[in-house]
């Protein structure tokens, strides 16, 4: 048995919905983790951390990000202020953040690198 699709993301987040529609437009089971209900798993976060890197993960271009103060925003500087930040405000980390039954982590939505993963 394969090991399950967990999808990490807000439901109403229109890239977490248009990725879980994809996921079963292909009928590709997957598992919700939703991070305003469940929080963030710390351990979780520091294992995309390691796969992904503190910049590749941090959401500049979201809502949450633009609506830190400048002060805030000046003090995530490395990957453990980006942490911190992650765990107090979930909703500034990129979404969907998907563990894949193979192991590997990717943070957005990217049909055509999805499509390839088989």
């Amino acid at each position: 048995m394969a090991a399950m699709i967990t999808v990490y993301g807000i439901p109403n987040c229109e890239t977490v919905k248009k990725a879980r529609a994809w996921l079963d437009a292909q009928g590709r089971a997957h598992a919700f983790h939703d991070f305003r209900k469940q929080g963030v798993p710390q351990e979780r976060l520091d294992a995309w951390l390691a796969a992904l890197g503190w910049e590749a993960l941090l959401n500049r271009r979201g809502t949450t990000w633009r609506q830190l103060d400048e002060a805030t925003r000046a003090t995530v500087t490395g990957a453990a202020s980006a942490r911190a930040l992650m765990l107090a405000r979930p909703t500034v980390i990129r979404r969907p953040v998907v563990e894949w039954s193979d192991g590997s982590v990717t943070a957005g939505f990217e049909p055509d690198a999805w499509q390839r993963r088989g």
